[in-house]
C-alpha cells in the first residue's frame, strides 16, 4: 500500500472502544473504582421483543456501542443512535489501512439471555442494498467464537429478516469453524450488527460498497 493510501489512525477512538467494552481488565477495574460503572440493563424478552427502537430508550448508549476496524488500525467510523422511530446504524466504512468493517455491538448481558425456548431472531430493518451480518456470542470473552448470519437488504424498503439459530455459522474473525459446537441459545452474551467487505474465509462481500452506509432497525425480536 502506498503512503498516500494510508489515513491517520485514531488512537482516541481505539481507546474509547476498548474501555467501553471493558476489554482491558486493569483499566476496567480502575474506571469502576474511580468513576463508578453503569452496567447495561438486565435484558430479557418482553412479549418476544428484545429491542424496540420505535420507542425512546434513554439506556441505548449504555447497551450498544460502535466497534469498527479502528481496533485493527482501520479508519471506518460508525454510530448507533435513535432517529425518527428507529435506531440508525450508520457511518463511513473505509478499506484504507487494510480495514473494511464497521459494526455496532452490545456490551455483554449480565445475566446472559436465555433464548432456548425460541427458534431464532427476527430483525425489522430498512437498508441501503448492501449485505450485513448479525453475530451472536454465547461466551463473555472479548474475542470469542461468534455465530454469524449474512442478510441482504433492499434499498429504502422495510423488510423482516428471520434468522434461525441452527443456520448461524460459527466464525472466528470471519473464518468459519466447521468443527465448532452449535450456538448455545440459552446463554446469549451479546449481539452485533456488521457491515464488512468480507463474507467468510477471505471471500469478498459482493454486496458491499465502501463509503456512507445506513441500516435502520425498528426492532429485534425472537420467534418460535
Amino acid at each position: 500500500m502506498s503512503q498516500r493510501d494510508r489515513q491517520m489512525w485514531d488512537a482516541g477512538r481505539f481507546w474509547q472502544t476498548l474501555t467501553y467494552f471493558e476489554t482491558i481488565p486493569v483499566v476496567s477495574w480502575f474506571q469502576k473504582m474511580v468513576f463508578g460503572s453503569t452496567p447495561p440493563p438486565n435484558l430479557q424478552p418482553q412479549a418476544d421483543v428484545l429491542f424496540d427502537f420505535r420507542q425512546s430508550n434513554a439506556a441505548l448508549n449504555q447497551t450498544w456501542g460502535a466497534l469498527d476496524d479502528v481496533v485493527m488500525g482501520g479508519v471506518s467510523n460508525s454510530s448507533f443512535q435513535l432517529n425518527e422511530g428507529a435506531a440508525s446504524f450508520s457511518g463511513i466504512v473505509s478499506t484504507a489501512n487494510s480495514g473494511g468493517f464497521a459494526s455496532a455491538r452490545t456490551r455483554n448481558f449480565e445475566p446472559p439471555l436465555n433464548l432456548a425456548a425460541y427458534t431464532g431472531v427476527a430483525l425489522r430493518v430498512k437498508g441501503d442494498g448492501q449485505r450485513y451480518k448479525l453475530l451472536l456470542r454465547d461466551e463473555d470473552s472479548w474475542d470469542s467464537l461468534a455465530y454469524a448470519y449474512s442478510f441482504d437488504t433492499i434499498a429504502q424498503e422495510w423488510v423482516t429478516i428471520q434468522i434461525p439459530f441452527v443456520q448461524m455459522v460459527p466464525v472466528f474473525r470471519a473464518k468459519t469453524q466447521p468443527t465448532a459446537r452449535s450456538l448455545n441459545s440459552a446463554q446469549i452474551r451479546s449481539l452485533q450488527l456488521m457491515l464488512s467487505k468480507f463474507e467468510y474465509d477471505g471471500a469478498l462481500n459482493l454486496h458491499f460498497t465502501p463509503g456512507a452506509f445506513c441500516l435502520r432497525v425498528e426492532a429485534i425480536e425472537v420467534y418460535k
